[in-house]
């Protein structure tokens, strides 16, 4: 899809998500904590954008119903992660994480209103 003015590119917004989840990432200590927290964000904070370009093709509704909840799951846990990383206070100043949460809330909302109003249309 193309970025015309106003128009919203779902796939790409991910995709950035997910970069800005890499380069996060990339600033954690390097440690047996950092490490590990590093891993799981980045497992989960990168899953999103192919969950999604899956959910593209999916072969029904309901499969794109699942697809777009694996798309949530992820989302849900990346949120977690990054309270851990603020409240074990492994990046300073943690108000640099914000715009990330404020992000990953957009995108949570983003999934749950597109759930609901694909099951809706799969109901009638």
């Amino acid at each position: 899809m193309s970025k015309v003015k106003g128009e919203f590119d779902l796939e790409k917004r991910l995709i950035g998500f997910a970069v800005r989840i890499i380069q996060l990432a990339e600033g954690l200590p390097k440690s047996k904590v950092g490490n590990h927290i590093t891993g799981q964000l980045i497992r989960c904070g990168t899953a999103p954008a192919p969950n999604y370009g899956e959910a593209q093709g999916a072969e029904s509704r309901s499969d794109f119903i699942h697809k777009m909840r694996i798309c949530l799951k992820e989302l849900r846990k990346s949120k977690v992660w990054l309270k851990i990383i603020i409240q074990a206070k492994l990046i300073k100043p943690a108000s640099r994480l914000d715009t990330l949460i404020d992000e990953t809330d957009q995108l949570i909302s983003i999934f749950v209103k597109s759930i609901k109003t694909a099951n809706k249309r799969r109901q009638k």
